[in-house]
């Protein structure tokens, strides 16, 4: 049984077709020249392990990606909220963190998507709220300058009442953290991240079935950024899904490649 990637391979191909990919010139004396990659601490795509290196879906993923294009990866820890002043500034060349597209595609310069993201909503196991219609009135967590804070805050989604309180927190740890203290009745974020928090706590939770939404996932460069090496880089994401690479490193950190994909599984 494989996953079936067609239809987000399509779209990966669709810029790839477009592209033309020149050698890279390698930066005096030798080494490689740098893509220096923002993120924040949202595992299990960015986090630092045991030993204090950066690790995580999307780091293995650029390391592959960069060692494609003959780039070195720089791992850079940055505030989320403040990602755009990172990318103007130059402190980065690009924010990968398991950033939503949909809705900024017009706002960066994209390599990808390469997956895709689900955002969902979790309250405690004895909490009363079974739907999405049920948040009524109630205290909401989210992480701030995420997708989820823009659905609850944008009030535009039929299916969600109006809440009491929308915390909008720095990272998702605090997220966690408030809803195991009973600070709120609920919080939403990225399915993998969330979980992934919610264990490490060992909140007792469980996830609403309805999804916030489904959403891909890319590399995000500065509109006015390098175009060509934007397109490097798609070119190789691209490679690394046909071949299969993209499915194994997220199955190697535990994530359902028929999920995180959006296909489903088949001959």
């Amino acid at each position: 049984m494989h996953v079936k990637k067609v239809s987000l391979l399509l779209l990966l191909l669709a810029l790839t077709l477009l592209c033309a990919c020149a050698a890279t010139a390698p930066a005096p004396g030798g080494a490689l020249p740098q893509l220096v990659i923002g993120s924040d601490n949202y595992p299990p795509y960015n986090y630092t392990d045991e030993n204090g290196f950066p690790a995580g879906v999307d780091v293995a993923l650029a390391r592959e990606a960069c060692r494609r294009i003959g780039y070195e990866p720089v791992f850079r820890l940055i505030d989320w909220d403040q990602k755009d002043e990172s990318l103007q500034n130059g402190e980065v060349d690009c924010l990968w963190g398991c950033f939503s597209m949909n809705g900024r595609e017009e706002s960066y310069l994209w390599a990808g998507p390469y997956a895709c993201s689900r955002q969902v909503v979790a309250v405690r196991q004895d909490s009363d709220i079974q739907s999405l219609g049920e948040l009524a009135g109630h205290r909401v967590a989210v992480q701030i300058s995420s997708k989820p804070e823009e659905i609850f805050s944008a009030g535009t989604d039929p299916r969600l009442p109006a809440v009491s309180n929308i915390y909008c927190l720095l990272s998702m740890e605090d997220v966690v953290s408030a809803l195991r203290k009973g600070y709120v009745d609920a919080c939403a974020g990225h399915a993998a991240a969330l979980t992934a928090q919610l264990q490490r706590t060992d909140t007792p939770y469980r996830l609403l079935e309805e999804s916030l939404l489904r959403s891909e996932i890319g590399v995000a460069f500065a509109r006015e950024g390098d175009t060509a090496l934007r397109d490097r880089l798609h070119t190789a994401l691209a490679e690394m899904f046909a071949d299969g690479t993209i499915e194994k490193i997220l199955a190697e950190y535990g994530l359902d490649p028929a999920d995180a994909l959006g296909g489903t599984t088949g001959e």
